[in-house]
């Protein structure tokens, strides 16, 4: 058994995503993300595949990033109200970073492996943000599925699509705790 570090157990029990709106500058800088890419990077990854990548929106980006997400919403026929809350993530947003799925040929690792790698990496940045006292969430959304708005919007190649967006910046309020899963009722003990 390896050395017990109860410090990051007691961080993993009781961490808490912060709600993206509740997010305010300062951001961090770029010498500051960059050991939060470099844990992410961390990620299991069966095959050294790194099947991700990562594109980072600076707040002067975010404009663009709200228009073409309203472009979006109309092309798909989305209601003003869904539009409206797609955007405000760009429209609110100080830092993001796009977790990008890069599917790979591999005769050992299936796609689906690759996208649980991918997720992984969302999960250890937005990890690594909130260990390093930042705010972060991670958003998606429905533009974020549409191949049209991937490839306007952040130049995604066709084996390419985003994971997930984690939005770092300063904690503006905490949120308060909410229900947590039943850990009882969601676990098989098998022992034959």
């Amino acid at each position: 058994m390896s050395q017990r570090n109860d410090a990051a157990l007691e961080f993993l029990l009781t961490r808490r995503s912060r709600p993206s709106k509740t997010l305010v500058a300062p951001a961090p800088n770029r010498e500051q993300l960059m050991p939060l890419l470099t844990a992410a990077a961390r990620s299991p990854d069966h095959g050294k595949l790194e099947p991700w990548r990562f594109i980072v929106l600076e707040k002067s980006a975010m404009p663009r990033l709200s228009e073409l997400t309203a472009a979006a919403g109309q092309r798909l026929g989305k209601s003003p109200e869904e539009i409206t809350k797609a955007r405000l993530q760009f429209d609110q947003g100080e830092l993001a970073v796009v977790v990008v799925e890069i599917q790979k040929y591999s005769a050992k690792v299936p796609a689906i492996e690759q996208s649980y790698s991918a997720g992984a990496v969302c999960l250890a940045l937005l990890n690594a943000a909130l260990a390093s006292g930042w705010g972060a969430n991670w958003l998606s959304g429905w533009m974020s599925h549409d191949p049209e708005f991937c490839k306007d919007a952040l130049d995604l190649a066709g084996n390419e699509r985003i994971a997930g967006i984690i939005h770092v910046a300063t904690e503006g309020s905490k949120p308060p705790e909410r229900p947590r899963p039943d850990i009882d009722t969601i676990t098989t003990w098998m022992n034959e």
